[in-house]
């Protein structure tokens, strides 16, 4: 498929996980993509392998809490590739803590890269989707859905993401922009693989945050619903949240 021939995409967190698995769908069906992670080593290493596939992918280093660096990064895919058509908010963290325990700087920390990431770009990206008539595409989380045991700061900051996109679409659809959300279950990525609960968590609570299919999800599958989202074949969705959990939060 070449659903993205001549268009320019953004993806952040593009370094790894989710992130690094979309920008490389959306190139491979032909858009020029910048790929933008905080981890400058990680995308030295990870973006080379997508050119030497043929790909059209530049890295930039960009710490999505600086609001400076994602105005500079949407000004560099513009001025090196001539438009921006597609935005995908991919960058996050997750802390998992008794919410008692939670520190002032930690609330703050996942705030400034779930939440303020995600609005510092939008912000920067849309005078240049309303020239294109583009679409957003930001990564919420089931966690947006469903409370997360030990994750009342994750939960508030997805949540936060999806309502912002809703927002959003609401505000710039007749502009012929679009704006929507994946929330992703459990998926294999870094982020996951680091997931500590406390020592004494209620294995009860956790158990929710599990899939009901044989499988946890993989980054290309989550790529791959942000590629059809982001295409024209949705040319009619926007302000949506798309669940894609293997039926976690169905129940």
């Amino acid at each position: 498929m070449n659903r993205f021939e001549g268009k320019v995409a953004l993806v952040s967190g593009a370094a790894s996980g989710i992130g690094l698995a979309t920008a490389q769908r959306l190139a491979r069906e032909g858009a020029h993509v910048l790929a933008c992670d905080v981890n400058a080593a990680v995308l030295s290493e990870e973006v080379p392998r997508l050119v030497e596939d043929g790909l059209t992918v530049t890295a930039r280093v960009v710490d999505v809490t600086d609001a400076a660096a994602c105005q500079a990064a949407v000004a560099a895919a513009v001025s090196t590739f001539g438009r921006l058509d597609v935005l995908c908010n991919v960058a996050g963290t997750l802390l998992i803590k008794k919410f008692t325990e939670l520190t002032d700087e930690e609330w703050q920390r996942q705030m400034a890269i779930n939440v303020n990431g995600v609005f510092f770009l939008c912000r920067a990206a849309m005078p240049h989707l309303l020239e294109s008539r583009g679409n957003i595409v930001n990564v919420a989380s089931s966690a947006a859905l469903i409370g997360v045991p030990y994750g009342a700061v994750y939960s508030a900051a997805k949540g936060a993401v999806l309502l912002l996109s809703k927002a959003l679409a609401v505000e710039f659809a007749s502009a012929g922009v679009r704006v929507n959300a994946v929330c992703p279950g459990s998926v294999m990525t870094p982020l996951v693989a680091g997931f500590m609960p406390p020592e004494d968590a209620d294995s009860r609570l956790l158990s929710r945050l599990l899939p009901l299919t044989p499988e946890h999800g993989q980054p290309a599958d989550i790529a791959a619903t942000i590629a059809f989202i982001a295409s024209d074949e949705s040319r009619f969705m926007t302000g949506a949240g798309v669940v894609v959990d293997g039926a976690q939060t169905a129940i």
